[in-house]
């Protein structure tokens, strides 16, 4: 699930490693994509590593880690379900919501643009 990404990424982050192998998932993919088109890290590609596939994941890196928290909000015990116009800011402006829509996963930012809702699965700053 998309909660050991979230950790691993933070953590990797905060030992200054440069880039991270975690095992492939559609949905890991969706959420690393939505991830990287915010900037909260340099990118992110399917590898194939043997028979199995994996996700390939560039750290922003800095000084500063780009991921200081997130709150997982729609766990399997409790699912989150917002529509586009109950959509607001995280931390005033300064993290992002991620959704996953009809449409695919995206940020509460495009969810909003393309007037989607969907399942909120967490927030990230």
């Amino acid at each position: 699930m998309y909660y050991s990404l979230l950790v691993k990424i933070k953590n990797a982050e905060r030992s200054g490693k440069e880039k991270l192998t975690v095992p492939f998932s559609k949905f890991d993919l969706a959420v690393s994509k939505v991830l990287a088109e915010e900037g909260y890290v340099k990118s992110a590609d399917k590898k194939n590593v043997g028979r199995h596939g994996a996700i390939e994941v560039k750290l922003a890196g800095g000084k500063v880690p780009a991921i200081s928290g997130f709150k997982i909000l729609s766990k399997p015990s409790r699912r989150i379900y917002v529509d586009c116009r109950s959509l607001r800011p995280v931390k005033q402006g300064y993290g992002i919501g991620v959704l996953s829509t009809p449409k695919g996963v995206m940020s509460n930012k495009t969810a909003r643009k393309n007037k989607v809702g969907g399942e909120y699965l967490f927030e990230i700053w």
